[in-house]
């Protein structure tokens, strides 16, 4: 795996581009150094280097996304992200202990963002039981990106959320003064409102919330 890794990072190092970085980094708060590849340009790498190695052509490798969480530039997160997406089917419940140690290590929201609603999605849709088993617990989790993370697997659930743990969530952190969690829920909120705006409604209007989670909440609701 370290060869193909070394393969990954020739492609990006050889498009480093150091006034790139500097405001990408600037827009991520200075958490992560960056290499300053923009993302179209990134995907066009990424493309290539799955091509030449045929690594999605093989089993889930948790190998090749931990050495990419440990290199320091933040774009080698952003292609594990990609890994992870592009292997959804392969997804098993074994893999969930590993999607939150990702969110609990060089936590933001913009890898938090792509775990929760995708790979922990996917995982806890073909697996129901880690809802109860594994996810209930993050939402009280004094870990503001495993909260977080709960509140967002079922974004992209749409007809198949279950409204109880959505709420039953929500509700376990209405009185957060974080502004990640307000707006998770807000956004969580928010999305399902497109499903079922009716239900949404009612819930924001009995439920006391944040003035930041009604407001993202009720964006699409008349």
């Amino acid at each position: 795996m370290h060869l193909k890794v070394d393969l990954l990072t020739k492609l990006f190092e050889e498009h480093r581009n150091e006034a790139n970085a500097e405001s990408m980094k600037k827009y991520m708060k200075d958490h992560f150094p960056f290499l300053g590849i923009k993302k179209p340009q990134r995907s066009e790498l990424e493309k290539k280097f799955f091509q030449e190695t045929g690594l999605l052509k093989d089993s889930f490798n948790h190998e090749f996304i931990q050495e990419l969480w440990a290199k320091e530039e933040r774009e080698y997160q952003y292609t594990a992200l990609v890994y992870m997406e592009k292997s959804l089917k392969k997804l098993e419940k074994v893999d969930l202990p590993f999607m939150e140690e990702l969110i609990k290590t060089k936590s933001w929201w913009d890898t938090v963002d792509a775990i929760a609603p995708k790979p922990v999605g996917t995982i806890a849709e073909k697996f129901p039981e880690v809802v109860s088993g594994t996810i209930d617990g993050w939402a009280i989790s004094e870990n503001l990106w495993l909260r977080r993370a709960a509140l967002l697997f079922q974004l992209k659930y749409k007809g198949k959320t279950n409204e109880e743990v959505l709420y039953h969530y929500i509700k376990q952190n209405a009185d957060s003064k974080e502004f990640f969690i307000q707006k998770a829920i807000g956004w969580a909120l928010r999305e399902f409102s497109k499903t079922n705006p009716a239900s949404v409604k009612t819930f924001i209007e009995g439920t006391r919330l944040a003035s930041l989670s009604v407001r993202e909440g009720s964006k699409y609701l008349a």
